[in-house]
Parts: structure tokens; C-alpha cells; sequence
């Protein structure tokens, strides 16, 4: 569990063993997860395309400082973590798209076959999407329809769906901040 108030331990946190799935690194439980998944997807006549997997501290860093520059710090907390708060660090979560490329990490992602099929059916591979729409006073960041967590098996993934989050699943606080 990973989130404004659960830093990684160490903060330089790297998963033991990280598998290549369509160019892209993943524990291996979640990149076989991700396989079906995608397969499945393309079975339903969706294409969806992984954009970002594993992110190392340095990556995730440089990632983080763009988005300062670019945007401010306040506004970089809510579209981005900072490194060693980033769940692509534990090689858990995965960026995806659609191979037009419409909408690719944008709201609006979740109005397109692949945004719809993975909402749809993501728990059934062991996915949430984890920055639900309404969710961002509790997990700190905007809505980000792209965004796959792997939790585990399928019910696991239903039954944190139905919490909505997984600070609600686990009980936790909100984390809309990082602590000081």
C-alpha cells in the first residue's frame, strides 16, 4: 500500500523480479495478470496498449521535477507522486491506452472502448483503477481512468472496486496530502 501518507521502505524501493510485458516491466504476478487481460480485451475487440509500467526512484523523480517546472508544485502532487510515493515503483501499476492514442492519459480515456472495457473488466484480472472518479480527496490525485493497480486475485480486485479505493478497503485515512 502505497500513497501520500505510505512512502516506500527504503524510499529507493526495486521489486525483486520485474518481467518485460509489451515493452513495458511489471512483477511478474501482475504482468501475467496484465497479459490476460490484454488478451481478453483484444478477444472483446479492444486494443489496449500499456503506456507506462515500472518506474525506478531516479525516473519517477525526473518525471515529478518535469511536472514542477512545468506546472507548480501543488498541481504536480495531484497528477503525479513523488518518487519513492509512486505506486509504478513497486512495478504493481500500469499507465494504459488505446492504440489511436485519443485521449492517452487524459480524462477523457475513459470514454473510449479501452478506457470502458478496462473499467468494465479490469477487476477481473486482479486490476482496480485506482484513482476513481470523486476519489480525490481521498487518494490525492486526480481522476486518472488510465491508472491499473494490481491487487491480487479477482475477488480481492471486486471487493476493493466496491470500496472504491483502497484506503477505504484497508481502512485507512485519506491521504490527500503528503505529511510534513
Amino acid at each position: 500500500m502505497v500513497n501520500k501518507h505510505r512512502p516506500l521502505n527504503p524510499a529507493t524501493y526495486v521489486p525483486a523480479k520485474l518481467v518485460r510485458v509489451q515493452g513495458e516491466r511489471l512483477r511478474a504476478e501482475a504482468a501475467d495478470a496484465y497479459t490476460q487481460l490484454a488478451k481478453a480485451a483484444k478477444a472483446a475487440g479492444v486494443n489496449i496498449m500499456p503506456i507506462s509500467g515500472y518506474r525506478s526512484y531516479s525516473q519517477q523523480a525526473s518525471l515529478y521535477d518535469s511536472y514542477v517546472r512545468q506546472y507548480g508544485q501543488s498541481t504536480a502532487d495531484t497528477i503525479a507522486a513523488r518518487p519513492g510515493y509512486s505506486e509504478h515503483q513497486t512495478g504493481l501499476a500500469m499507465d494504459i491506452g488505446n492504440a489511436s492514442g485519443i485521449c492517452a492519459l487524459q480524462a477523457c480515456f475513459a470514454t473510449t472502448p479501452a478506457g470502458k472495457w478496462a473499467a468494465e473488466n479490469c477487476w477481473k484480472y486482479g486490476f482496480i483503477i485506482r484513482y476513481p472518479a470523486g476519489a480525490e480527496a481521498t487518494t490525492g490525485y486526480t481522476y486518472e481512468p488510465w491508472h491499473l493497480r494490481y491487487v491480487g486475485g479477482q475477488d480481492l480486485a471486486n471487493a476493493v472496486k466496491s470500496k472504491g479505493t483502497l484506503e477505504a478497503y484497508f481502512g485507512l485515512e485519506a491521504a490527500p496530502d503528503y505529511l510534513p
